[in-house]
């Protein structure tokens, strides 16, 4: 697991130098005053103004500080120095109220030495966590009691489809089994070549909730939304802004899935 960890860690210290100039994270618009946040986070996670928030996974913090700029406090984690790095000085530059640290999700608990109102991620997160029992053990950690868990991701069903979106090709739920793929350029930054080995879990829904529960935490919604904010898959139309589908399959199968949950 180690190995598959850091060689993922590899691969996101390389992206994360690409991706800040890239069109697909759009820095500039950001630092003019979008909110990063889609329609699906921003009409389910409620108010966050004067709350703590941990924002897990965070990338280079645009989201974490767009949270900044609902009124939260934010803390935001990602295993990648290069994003994190990128993310203070975003942050520093704007002024807002939040801070990030440099960790793998499963050492948080050495790191972290306060308790959050919310814990946050979306969007291409659970594929990298090898175990969703210790990930949620972590979440419970890190929450006050009635303290409150979002998660916003593609749905597993996207991941069963080939890399041509012909046919199923991977597992529902790879059963703790490491996917292993060959890069050879960034979702944020097609254009240009990279090599380097990535490694994915499969985790079906039924596993992300159990997870969950199993900690303590007591499950509020968990919907399927019939659309995607990315063009996650190849052949995809965007119908109305920021809603992508795929030209055959349009609407009729899920995108993402969210959940909410409650530590009681």
């Amino acid at each position: 697991m180690k190995l598959e960890i850091d060689k993922n860690k590899t691969l996101w210290e390389q992206w994360s130098g690409m991706h800040f100039d890239s069109g697909f994270y759009d820095v500039p618009s950001f630092l003019g005053g979008k909110n990063t946040l889609h329609d699906i986070e921003k009409d389910e996670i409620g108010e966050v103004k004067g709350k703590t928030l941990l924002h897990l996974q965070c990338h280079f913090g645009l989201d974490s500080m767009s949270l900044a700029r609902m009124g939260a406090e934010v803390t935001g984690v990602d295993i990648s120095e290069t994003a994190i790095k990128k993310a203070w000085e975003l942050a520093e530059l704007l002024q807002l109220n939040v801070e990030f640290f440099a960790s793998d999700v499963y050492d948080l608990k050495t790191l972290i030495h306060k308790k959050y109102d919310m814990v946050f991620c979306s969007y291409g997160v659970i594929q990298w966590l090898p175990d969703l029992k210790t990930w949620a053990d972590i979440i419970s950690w890190c929450l006050n009691p009635g303290g409150k868990f979002y998660l916003a991701d593609f749905h597993p069903v996207l991941w069963m489809l080939d890399e041509n979106t012909a046919r199923l090709k991977y597992p529902y739920d790879s059963g703790g089994k490491a996917l292993k793929f060959e890069d050879v350029s960034s979702y944020a930054a097609p254009e240009i070549p990279l090599k380097n080995q990535e490694y994915n879990w499969q985790h079906g829904l039924g596993q992300v909730i159990n997870s969950l529960i199993g900690q303590g935490l007591r499950i509020e919604f968990l919907n399927e939304h019939d659309y995607s904010p990315y063009p996650v898959l190849r052949d995809m139309v965007e119908i109305e802004e920021s809603r992508w589908i795929h030209k055959k399959l349009e609407r009729n199968i899920p995108y993402v899935f969210s959940v909410m949950a409650k530590k009681t």
